[in-house]
């Protein structure tokens, strides 16, 4: 008696696993997706170093323009216009945030106006600024001087990052994302009051 085997299963059976072979070496061998997987490899440090880039810029440029607002400042001063107004403070401090207002927060600028007595250029330089435990300016008053005088303006802004690997790696402490930008401006008050030496 003959016995019927099913053979026609037998065939099927490679030609299944051919087949999947074959797509199996089809999507490995495809690249229609290898932008997009490359791109999602390389996008977060690709944004990461786009924002640092842009946030040094304005790292940078906060400090321009502090100091350039300090100079505009210091030359109402200078001039006698603060101290021949009713309010010096309120001069200073009005020229000082309408410089400095397009790129800073006028709330967070500090100043001090302080006459140095010896009258001399580099005396200045022995009045370091005074900073608290946390790192606050602590301003040592107001004093425009009159006529010939030297007077140092030294203004403050604390400058807090968008990113926080770029504070921890400026400021070289990971638990601080802030650092201080200083401009200090040392200026001889012109004789604005006539017959003064």
């Amino acid at each position: 008696m003959k016995v019927h085997t099913n053979n026609c299963a037998r065939r099927r059976a490679p030609a299944i696993a051919w087949r999947w072979r074959a797509r199996g070496v089809r999507v490995w061998r495809d690249d229609q997706g290898a932008t997009a997987v490359e791109f999602g490899l390389i996008a977060l440090p690709l944004f990461a170093l786009v924002m640092g880039i842009i946030e040094t810029g304005l790292f940078f440029a906060a400090g321009l323009v502090l100091e350039g607002s300090s100079a505009e400042a210091g030359r109402i001063i200078r001039t006698g216009q603060a101290q021949t107004a009713g309010n010096p403070e309120e001069v200073f401090a009005d020229t000082l945030c309408d410089q400095a207002s397009a790129m800073l927060d006028c709330g967070r600028l500090q100043y001090e106006v302080v006459r140095i007595a010896t009258d001399r250029f580099g005396d200045a330089e022995g009045r370091p600024p005074s900073f608290d435990a946390d790192g606050n300016f602590i301003p040592q008053g107001f004093n425009a001087g009159n006529s010939n005088d030297v007077i140092m303006i030294r203004t403050v802004y604390r400058y807090e990052f968008l990113t926080p690997f770029l504070g921890a790696m400026i400021t070289g402490d990971p638990e601080r994302n802030w650092t201080t930008h200083i401009a200090t401006v040392v200026i001889k008050s012109e004789p604005f009051i006539f017959g003064e030496d």
